[in-house]
C-alpha cells in the first residue's frame, strides 16, 4: 500500500500547489492542476523518475473518471430548467455551431495538412470539436457565473456541442448492437422517472448523517455509467443528461450541491486534471509540434469563425462574444474520451493519439486563459449584477 499512499499524497502535494498558484494569479484551478501535471512529468523525467505517477494504474483512472462523472453530473445540475426554457434557441444555436464548422476544419487539417488516414482525421474532427464540460463548469463555478443566466445558457451550449461529438462518434465508429438499445431505454427510463422517485426519496430518508442522496446519486451514476461502458459508450454522457433531468430539484438544493462539490472538487477531480496533464510529453511535443499547433490553430480559428457571429446574432455585445467564443473552444473531458476510443480501437496510432491529446490540453489552457484574462465580462458577474438590481430598485423607490 506503500506506493498507493505515496502517489495519492503526491496529487494532493500538485493540486495544492497549483491552488496556491492560481489563487495568486486569479487563474483557473482547473487549468493550473492542468499545466502542473505536465510540468510535474518534465520534471520528473528530467531526473529519470518519469513513472512516479503511475497515471494507467486502475485506482488512479477510477478516482479520475469518479470525478470527471460527478463534475458533469453537477454541469448538469446547474443548467436551471427555466432558463433553459427561455434561452435554448440561443444554446442550440451557439452549441451547433461549436461543433459543425470546427468538426469539418479539424477533419480536413488532419486529412489534407498531416497526411492522415480518413478515420483517424475524422477522429481528430470530432474530439477537437468537442468542448470541456469539466473545465468550462469550473470556471463558471470559480467566477459565479454557473449562477447567472449568462453562464447557464453557456453550459447548455457545452451540452449541445458535446451530444454532438457523442452522437457522432457512436455513428461512426461505435457497434449499433442491441446493447446500445438497451442503454438507450434504461436512459430515457432513467431520464424520465428520476425526477419523479428523488424527491420523495429524498424526502423520506434524506437529511440524516447517513448521506442517503449523495449515495443514492453515487448509484444511479455509477450504474448508468457502467451500463453505458457495457454497451460501447461512455460514462459520463448518463451523468449529464441526469444532471440535466434533477436539475429542478437536486441542483436547487443548495447544501447537497455544496457538499457533493466539496467531494468532487477537494478529493476526485485533482486526478482528473492533473493526470490529463500528465499524459502530454514535452519532449515528444517538442519534437514533432507541428501536429499541435495545427490542430489548436484550426481549432481555435474555426470556433471564432463558427461561434462569434452566433453570439453577436442573439445581442452579446463585443467583449461577452468572445468570452463566450474562446470558452467554447475550451477542449478536453470529450475530447480526451473520444482520442481513447481512437486508440483502443485502432482508429489512430500512439503518435496521433500523443500528438491529438496535446492539442486537445493545448485548448483547454489556452483559449480559457486568454478568455479570463483579457475578456471576462465583468458586468455579469453575480455581486455586479446584485448590485445593479438593488441599485435600480433604489432608484425606482426614490422615484
Amino acid at each position: 500500500m506503500t506506493p498507493i499512499w505515496a502517489q495519492a499524497a503526491l496529487v494532493f502535494g500538485l493540486a495544492l500547489l497549483a491552488s496556491l498558484i492560481a489563487n495568486r494569479f486569479r487563474l483557473s484551478t482547473a487549468l493550473v492542476e492542468i499545466l502542473v501535471g505536465l510540468g510535474a512529468r518534465a520534471a520528473f523525467g528530467l531526473v529519470g523518475y518519469e513513472a512516479i505517477f503511475a497515471v494507467q494504474e486502475p485506482w488512479v483512472k477510477t478516482l479520475a473518471g469518479i470525478g470527471a462523472i460527478l463534475l458533469t453530473f453537477l454541469a448538469g445540475a446547474e443548467l436551471d430548467p427555466d432558463v433553459f426554457k427561455r434561452q435554448w434557441k440561443e444554446a442550440a444555436a451557439i452549441g451547433g455551431a461549436s461543433f459543425l464548422l470546427p468538426s469539418i476544419a479539424c477533419w480536413a487539417a488532419a486529412h489534407y495538412l498531416l497526411g492522415w488516414d480518413s478515420s483517424p482525421a475524422l477522429l481528430a474532427g470530432i474530439a477537437l470539436a468537442a468542448t470541456s464540460v469539466a473545465v468550462v463548469y469550473t470556471v463558471m463555478m470559480e467566477y459565479g457565473f454557473n449562477r447567472t443566466d449568462y453562464g447557464k445558457t453557456i453550459l447548455a451550449a457545452c451540452f449541445i456541442t458535446d451530444l454532438g461529438t457523442v452522437v457522432t462518434l457512436g455513428l461512426v465508429f461505435a457497434p449499433f448492437t442491441w446493447k446500445t438499445l438497451v442503454f438507450a431505454g434504461a436512459l430515457a427510463a432513467a431520464f424520465a422517472y428520476l425526477p419523479k422517485i428523488v424527491p420523495l426519496a429524498f424526502a423520506r430518508f434524506g437529511g440524516r448523517p447517513s448521506e442517503f442522496e449523495a449515495k443514492f446519486l453515487l448509484f444511479s451514476l455509477m450504474g448508468l455509467g457502467a451500463l453505458a461502458t457495457w454497451a460501447g459508450s461512455e460514462a459520463v454522457l448518463p451523468a449529464y443528461l441526469i444532471g440535466m433531468a434533477l436539475a429542478g430539484s437536486v441542483g436547487r438544493d443548495a447544501a447537497l450541491i455544496k457538499r457533493l462539490r466539496t467531494i468532487t472538487i477537494g478529493l476526485l477531480t485533482p486526478f482528473y486534471f492533473i493526470r490529463a496533464g500528465y499524459f502530454v510529453s514535452l519532449p515528444a511535443v517538442l519534437a514533432a509540434p507541428l501536429g499541435v499547433i495545427v490542430f489548436l490553430g484550426v481549432e481555435i480559428a474555426s470556433k471564432v469563425v463558427s461561434v462569434y457571429p452566433v453570439a453577436r446574432k442573439f445581442s452579446h455585445p463585443h467583449k461577452d462574444a468572445v468570452y463566450t467564443t474562446l470558452l467554447m473552444a475550451s477542449g478536453l473531458t470529450f475530447g480526451t474520451i473520444s482520442a481513447l476510443f481512437g486508440l483502443s480501437n485502432g482508429v489512430i496510432d500512439q503518435a496521433q493519439y500523443s500528438t491529438l491529446v496535446a492539442a486537445i490540453i493545448a485548448t483547454a489552457v489556452i483559449p480559457t486563459l486568454i478568455a479570463n484574462t483579457y475578456y471576462l465580462p465583468r458586468h455579469r458577474l453575480p455581486m455586479v449584477e446584485a448590485e445593479a438590481e438593488t441599485a435600480l430598485e433604489t432608484s425606482e423607490v426614490r422615484s
